[in-house]
């Protein structure tokens, strides 16, 4: 991978990990009410599993004399599992139905289409096309505005449960 994109990824990564320390604090002191309602806890799975994949995805990324087609095969087993992290979780909040917040299909989809759009850069990648890079560097950045969005979402459930 060219040099031109350490700095990029050494960022993402980099945010990508502190934010998954703050969601798995703000996890901890809110224990109880996730581990009580589905939803809830199905969404902090996702947040967590979200952060944690984009940063093994930047620190992937980083590798040293590491083939494109390398990473792209690295980076579609790992897209793979977490959007399927994802869905699954989704599913599960929306069927168990403790909490509507944010639970709309608009977020599925495009939660969805973030991952997959992640896989669709690995299999670029595999095919020696770099353009894979920017594919996914472009999903990298809204879906970290997703996650983020979803921790909020998180948070807000969590202190509506609380008022109750």
């Amino acid at each position: 991978m060219s040099e031109q994109w350490n700095n990029f990824f050494v960022m993402v990564g980099g945010g990508a990990a502190g934010l998954a320390g703050l969601i798995f604090v703000a996890m901890s002191i809110n224990h109880v009410i996730i581990i009580q309602n589905t939803t809830h806890k199905n969404r902090a799975i996702n947040m967590l599993t979200g952060f944690t994949a984009i940063f093994m995805a930047s620190s992937l990324a980083l590798i040293g004399n590491q083939s494109p087609k390398m990473l792209g095969f690295e980076w579609l087993i790992l897209w793979l599992i977490a959007t399927i992290i994802f869905i699954r979780g989704y599913v599960i909040a929306i069927r168990s139905g403790m909490s509507s917040i944010g639970l709309k299909v608009t977020r599925l989809a495009g939660g969805t289409i973030c991952y997959l759009t992640e896989v669709i850069s690995a299999i670029f990648l595999i095919l020696g096309y770099s353009s894979g890079l920017y594919i996914a560097a472009v999903a990298i950045i809204i879906l970290f505005a997703f996650l983020i969005s979803g921790a909020w979402l998180l948070m807000i459930g969590i202190y509506e449960d609380r008022g109750k």
